[in-house]
């Protein structure tokens, strides 16, 4: 009852291999739905609606502190004044200091409302 150590290293070798192609194939049709939805076409994702409050807590906060005071990051209270709804729609896209850009992620128009409008 000798068995030949190699043959599960080339089972997995194989199927390591097939998922790999199969894979690929999908990411063949999803660049070309994004393709698509960058030309203008259709879009193949809606937008959701997000609670601006539970999207701070969750992707904000560990910075920006939970009451708006600043951890790492600077303290936003008053925020809202001091930059317009387009400048914090700006930042939340382009990222600026140590923030990296795209945090909001499609986000932004409602993010950048929400901080104009409760943190002044």
């Amino acid at each position: 009852m000798n068995r030949n150590p190699i043959i599960p290293f080339v089972l997995i070798m194989v199927m390591g291999i097939g998922l790999m192609f199969l894979l690929s194939f999908k990411g063949v049709g999803d660049s070309k739905d994004l393709a698509k939805e960058k030309e203008g076409g259709e879009k193949t994702e809606e937008t959701a609606e997000v609670n601006p409050e539970d999207f701070y807590q969750q992707s904000c906060a560990a910075c920006h502190g939970n009451q708006y005071e600043g951890v790492s990051g600077p303290a936003l209270k008053g925020v809202g004044s001091k930059y317009s709804q387009d400048e914090i729609k700006d930042i939340l896209v382009n990222g600026k200091g140590a923030m990296p850009p795209g945090m909001a992620a499609g986000k932004e128009d409602q993010m950048a409302e929400w901080i104009v409008n409760e943190l002044k």
